[in-house]
């Protein structure tokens, strides 16, 4: 379980630092998000608080509301997390140009 605990924190550490970046508070993340207005401000504090952490469809809603792919919120590390949303932010062209540069040639694994 160990693992699940460790996913949670990630979570709630990245659901923290891009809600931040949107200058949304903590009930209008959750009202965007589809939150009940009433509990909207509770809801994201106790995921940022890492008390509980959303499911995958509440977690998909976040990243929606706050304009970042669902992989930042599991990013396991900082670059990565950096990567994945300096790459969403790319047009699919700019993607692709990055991709071929980036990625490991085939020819090498004959």
């Amino acid at each position: 379980m160990p693992r699940l605990r460790e996913s949670s924190s990630i979570v709630s550490k990245r659901l923290r630092q891009a809600r931040l970046d949107a200058g949304l508070s903590q009930k209008e993340l959750g009202i965007l998000a589809g939150l009940d207005p009433f509990v909207a401000s509770t809801r994201i504090n106790r995921y940022e608080q890492d008390i509980h952490a959303p499911d995958q469809a509440t977690a998909l809603r976040l990243a929606k509301a706050l304009g970042v792919p669902l992989a930042y919120l599991y990013a396991d590390n900082e670059r990565l997390a950096r990567m994945i949303r300096a790459f969403s932010s790319l047009d699919a062209t700019e993607q692709e140009r990055l991709l071929k540069e980036i990625e490991p040639s085939n020819k090498s694994s004959a």
